[in-house]
């Protein structure tokens, strides 16, 4: 039996002694405009090749011209598609995870029951786009830094929605499971 969620949208609490299956909430990157300069380097690069493909001088040729075209592609708009892409933050109903590398997966996680202290940093262009950075720091690890975070207001509105959810429910099981006699 769970109790109604209540009117600001928060989570059902599970009833009492029983377990909650971990949902995910959220899973986050960095805001995308950070690729707006790849994006100009592949528009600014297919134009250049298709303007110059076939009207090469002399000592150059068409192959050079494609091999320049896909070196710079490569290096200038697949390596940062893929490192943006790489790296992620998840939200559950007990935890964040960060994770990020493709080959090497770094995995970083912090618990919303032991709780945590959430600063958030917005500059003027993060303002504009509706992001920020958000330092969740338990004062136990080094920070977790969700950086560049797209909706960083709602973010953090639901970060600390489930650490104090989690706290009740912990609070709440505790004192459930310590209420009990105990025989001698």
């Amino acid at each position: 039996m769970t109790q109604p969620s209540s009117s600001i949208g928060r989570p059902r609490m599970p009833a009492p002694g029983t377990s909650a299956p971990e949902l995910r909430i959220a899973r986050l990157r960095s805001h995308a405009r950070r690729l707006a300069w790849s994006a100009l380097v592949l528009i600014g690069v297919s134009g250049a090749t298709a303007f110059f493909y076939g009207n090469l001088p002399a000592p150059y040729e068409d192959w050079m011209l494609l091999t320049a075209a896909a070196v710079l592609v490569l290096l200038l708009v697949v390596v940062p598609y893929v490192a943006w892409l790489s790296h992620t933050w998840t939200i559950t109903t007990r935890r964040v995870i960060e994770r990020s590398g493709l080959f090497g997966s770094n995995h970083r996680e912090i618990s919303h029951v032991r709780g945590y202290a959430i600063q958030m940093r917005r500059g003027i262009l993060q303002r504009l786009w509706g992001a920020g950075t958000l330092s969740l720091s338990n004062g136990v690890e080094p920070a977790m830094r969700l950086k560049n975070v797209p909706n960083a207001v709602l973010v953090h509105e639901t970060l600390v929605d489930q650490v104090e959810v989690n706290q009740i429910l912990a609070h709440r099981d505790s004192q459930s499971f310590g209420s009990g006699s105990v025989d001698v």
